[in-house]
């Protein structure tokens, strides 16, 4: 009975089929890699993370082809993945899920289902594009800006803050001041302010240093802001 699975026996492998597969891996490793780092709200380095998605991809492929011929294979690629342990730990869910895009689109691919493989992940990265878009649009754009103002001389500090007011009013409609501290020779303000860009904060920032140019200034995003 065990002699009838041919353990040995493996199918040819089209070298024309791997080779178009392959290419084709590669088109949609890159189009997925600037999905990524375009739509992507992870707070890690996006562009050397996207740099996997091309291996992941395209070693898929490589082994769906070979193994998808063999049983023999397939089972000796189930006993050594067995014992891979992969360290690197995955902090966000998003990273999670592009790579096992990454995974599908290699899997279709090795499996000669090329077609229906582009036409899925063409229409996965439209959908996340337009909810994307649309959370972005729908979102409120928070975020903190710390100013501080120290060891300044011949200045009230009254003053200092009326006039930051007035810099940052004339650019964003929509801010809200969380904390004022206004010393003899120093100030300290905090404002939660709605942005539609980086364009506004950067506006601010470059009247402010004009004005008071040994001013401090921080910031700190709450949402993904847009920095186009």
């Amino acid at each position: 009975m065990l002699d009838n699975l041919q353990f040995s026996e493996v199918a040819p492998l089209s070298i024309t089929s791997l080779v178009i597969n392959l290419v084709i891996g590669a088109i949609l490793s890159i189009l997925l890699k600037f999905h990524y780092k375009r739509f992507g709200s992870t707070i890690a380095n996006r562009e050397e993370f996207s740099n996997t998605f091309p291996f992941v991809l395209l070693t898929t492929v490589l082994v769906i082809s070979i193994v998808k011929s063999s049983l023999a294979l397939s089972l000796g690629l189930v006993g050594a993945l067995s014992i891979v342990r992969f360290r690197t730990p995955i902090k966000e869910p998003e990273e999670l899920s592009y790579l096992f895009i990454s995974i599908a689109a290699g899997l279709g691919l090795g499996a000669n289902q090329t077609v229906p493989t582009i036409i899925s992940i063409i229409l996965i990265l439209l959908i996340i594009s337009l909810l994307k878009i649309r959370k972005n649009s729908s979102i409120e754009k928070n975020m903190y800006v710390s100013i501080e103002y120290k060891n300044f001389r011949d200045q009230n500090g009254s003053e200092i803050t009326k006039s930051i007011n007035e810099i940052i009013k004339e650019n964003i409609n929509k801010f809200d001041l969380r904390r004022l501290e206004v010393g003899k020779n120093f100030v300290e303000i905090t404002y939660l302010v709605n942005i539609d860009s980086l364009n506004n904060l950067e506006e601010i920032i470059k009247k402010i240093q004009n004005k008071y140019s040994d001013i401090s200034i921080t910031y700190i995003d709450q949402n993904q802001v847009p920095s186009i």
